[in-house]
């Protein structure tokens, strides 16, 4: 399995890549994406953030496959080529004679050290990226920078960044390629990368390196296995979070005082397992919860983010709310403040006006003996589970396609899934709610063998409209 490895030295990778290009169009970016790493370099939106060169592995099957090499940005392509010009006037020099030539004067370590670093590397390795930011437009300094990196004699591809941005200008640049002889070229974007996007990388890199086209198949096939991967343990984490918070149950007092307080408690409960689940989907993915706009999260310090059991959540999210639920919005301050917007389920007045947010489950065994005794059981409403599911889908479809370049906070668009919002919840979660023992959030939790299916099935359930 392919995985960054970031040692300064990078030893015995049977093919060595530099990443290469003008200042600021996304050399480090898709470095970060193409390892998955977050923190690989340094991204800003400012010129020359890469002042040196950096190094990291891929492995496959525990070895090396792919020392990929950060380059400075080049930014005075005109004067360089001017130089390198007068430099060979009087020798018939070929390119990469040329360029070792110009390493061994004093401007390779004075006025031009940036691109002589380039250079240097660029020689020292089997290929290279040339990474364009879609968005400029061709100007003649982009030109004098590939005749430049040319010279060096090793295969370039030109992999084209930001093509998801609505000003790109891909058209030019794949011209302004096939007029240098540049017909292969890549299409990458670091922030909204494509599913298939390393895979079409690879492929392209496969037609210019085609002595290793078998080890750089066999590196997209691992990495493929591993996105899908990510996906099935994805929704089964999804999975886990629905039954949990199904199977949950809080027995409480009748009185107003004991409700409350039951009430509150089981609300803290279920926003603290979303927020371990959105926490285990973010660590899946190799993000952190910098990564998430804090308003979205369950619980983001000492206040509420986006509260899961608002009727205006429900609402936003296009969740059909009951007339309790409606009820409850407009029951006023004093029942709403008295039940927390909780619902006992019991066809009660204030189990009515309070908002359907839950419902009491007193049919089951032993449990039924209990409302003699003088307590109740409360457990999520369907409107809520229907919002959690909502929203762990959503997550997983952004993580999905978000790049590790990506630096704005990510942001859930409303999830198009009529059957979260209106179909009959999965019988998995409807056996969930009789069976208090599936949940990881009380006593005796048993993760038994039946637990284990229903996981299974409704994973599959919550993948199926993709």
């Amino acid at each position: 399995m392919p995985m960054p490895d970031l040692a300064a030295a990078l030893p015995d990778a049977p093919i060595r890549i530099a990443v290469v290009g003008h200042t600021n169009t996304g050399k480090t970016s898709l470095l970060r994406t193409l390892t998955r790493n977050s923190r690989f370099g340094v991204v800003a939106d400012r010129p020359g953030t890469t002042r040196h060169v950096e190094g990291a592995r891929l492995l496959l099957d525990g070895k090396p496959a792919i020392a990929w090499y950060d380059t400075p940005g080049i930014e005075d392509s005109i004067a360089l080529l001017e130089y390198l010009d007068d430099l060979a006037r009087d020798e018939r020099l070929d390119g990469p004679a040329r360029i070792r030539r110009f390493l061994d004067t004093p401007e390779a370590r004075g006025r031009f050290e940036q691109e002589a670093r380039v250079l240097a590397r660029m020689l020292d390795c089997d290929a290279a990226l040339y990474v364009i930011d879609a968005r400029d437009p061709v100007l003649a300094k982009h030109r004098d920078e590939l005749e430049i990196l040319n010279a060096c004699g090793r295969p370039l591809l030109p992999v084209l960044n930001f093509v998801n941005a609505p000003d790109h200008r891909v058209a030019e640049w794949r011209d302004a390629m096939s007029r240098l002889g540049l017909h292969a070229t890549a299409e990458f974007d670091t922030v909204l990368p494509a599913l298939d996007g390393e895979a079409q990388l690879y492929a392209r890199l496969a037609l210019l390196l085609d002595r290793e086209a078998d080890l750089l198949r066999r590196l997209a096939e691992d990495l493929a296995q591993q996105r899908r991967e990510r996906h099935e343990a994805a929704y089964r984490i999804g999975a886990e979070v629905l039954v949990d918070v199904a199977a949950l149950h809080v027995q409480s007092g009748n009185d107003a005082a004991a409700l409350a307080a039951s009430g509150e408690r089981l609300q803290t409960s279920v926003r603290v397992r979303e927020q371990s689940g959105i926490d285990a989907l973010l660590a899946l993915y190799n993000f952190s919860r910098d990564d998430y706009a804090a308003e979205l999260l369950p619980l983001e310090g000492t206040r509420w983010g986006m509260d899961l059991f608002h009727p205006q959540t429900i609402k936003d999210m296009g969740v059909q709310l009951g007339a309790g639920v409606a009820a409850g919005a407009m029951a006023g301050a004093a029942v709403d403040v008295l039940t927390a917007g909780l619902s006992l389920g019991t066809g009660m007045l204030i189990g009515a006006a309070a908002g359907g947010m839950w419902q009491g489950v007193e049919r089951f065994g032993k449990r039924l003996a209990g409302r003699v005794r003088g307590y109740r059981e409360l457990s999520v409403d369907d409107a809520v589970l229907r919002v959690l599911a909502l929203r762990q889908r959503a997550l997983i479809h952004a993580l999905e396609r978000r790049g590790h370049a990506a630096t704005a906070p990510l942001e859930l668009a409303a999830a198009q899934d009529e059957k979260w919002r209106k179909a009959a919840l999965p019988d998995g979660l409807k056996e969930a709610r009789s069976r208090p023992e599936w949940s990881a959030l009380a006593p005796g939790h048993d993760d038994d063998a039946r637990r284990k299916t229903v996981v299974k099935q409704l994973a599959q359930d919550l993948a199926r409209a993709e």
